[in-house]
């Protein structure tokens, strides 16, 4: 999700050592390696599409055991009273990092990234577009993941945060991007039995058979805004992203039409799919060297993993 500048600190502290302990507490088969294989991350899968053990965005989203058995971070959920998605408790062993990325994938379009540190040391760095911070344990963050980003792990332990995904109620951004009051005045949420039987709202599947035109269009309206070319000045750049706005929005035309002819339970697919195929071809003769000027990510994988790939309900994440 974008956001006006790169990090927000949300003026809220929880109880590090509670967190420590219940993560102390789970065994080496909790920890799962990371899905792209990336040496020296790992991850705990606290809410997770069906409770299973599985990296995946969609679906019916629901605690895992892992959750279910550390009650305390399952009450800093519940507490923040939005609807979560993929949560994890994600692990840097010491000396490596997440390489410099942008999170472009469909399920970013709308959802923020919450950060909790549980074990950390100051030489532990968070960068986004050019700022750095050191995430103390028992702070929030959300930052914008639109943006490019990477951590470094330059201390002697590991690294673990609590990396928890929402679209946010309009409470969660008001209290988020508000005016922050002195950290003197900051609320500490401790251990609290009763809260413990607050709900954990979790989200449904989200998708229909076929993306509605209405989503077609802002996914390619936020797409086709951030369009530039490389290099910047080229002298038909101006040109090739106007024939590339051309093509996108006669996409989202014919797009239109299917649905208004088919609705979106499914019928009509193989013409569905037969748009969706002729638009990636196109794209690819016309968008060569055009990325998107917010962060520099390739323009036609940002095509592919925010619309295309995401149009009918079998696509993949």
């Amino acid at each position: 999700m974008k956001l006006p500048q790169p990090f927000y600190q949300l003026p809220v502290l929880f109880d590090a050592a509670r967190l420590q302990a219940e993560v102390a507490t789970l065994p080496d088969v909790a920890w799962a390696p990371h899905p792209d294989g990336i040496p020296g991350n790992s991850a705990v899968r606290l809410i997770t599409a069906g409770g299973a053990e599985t990296d995946g965005h969609r679906g019916q989203m629901r605690p895992t055991r892992w959750l279910e058995a550390m009650p305390y971070l399952r009450q800093v959920l519940a507490g923040f009273g939005v609807v979560w998605s993929r949560s994890r408790l994600m692990r840097l062993s010491p000396g490596v990092g997440v390489p410099e990325h942008a999170d472009i994938n469909h399920h970013w379009h709308t959802r923020v990234r919450l950060h909790i540190p549980v074990v950390t040391q100051p030489a532990v760095r968070f960068h986004c577009d050019g700022r750095v911070v050191h995430m103390a344990a028992g702070e929030a963050w959300i930052f914008d993941n639109w943006r490019r980003h990477h951590v470094q792990n330059g201390a002697t332990a590991d690294r673990i945060h609590l990396v928890a995904d929402t679209s946010g109620t309009a409470s969660f951004w008001q209290f988020a991007l508000g005016p922050v009051p002195p950290r003197s005045e900051w609320r500490t949420v401790g251990w609290d039995a009763g809260a413990a039987e607050l709900p954990l709202l979790t989200e449904r599947d989200q998708r229909t058979p076929v993306m509605p035109s209405a989503e077609v269009q802002m996914l390619v309206d936020d797409l086709c805004a951030d369009l530039a070319a490389v290099p910047a000045h080229s002298a038909d750049g101006p040109a090739r992203v106007a024939t590339m706005n051309q093509l996108l929005e006669s996409f989202v035309q014919d797009w239109r039409q299917l649905c208004a002819l088919y609705g979106l339970d499914g019928a009509g697919r193989p013409e569905f799919q037969r748009l969706a195929g002729a638009v990636r071809e196109a794209a690819r003769r016309t968008g060569e060297g055009l990325v998107m000027g917010s962060n520099g990510a390739e323009a036609l994988h940002v095509l592919d993993k925010r619309v295309l790939e995401q149009l009918l309900a079998d696509g993949d994440d």
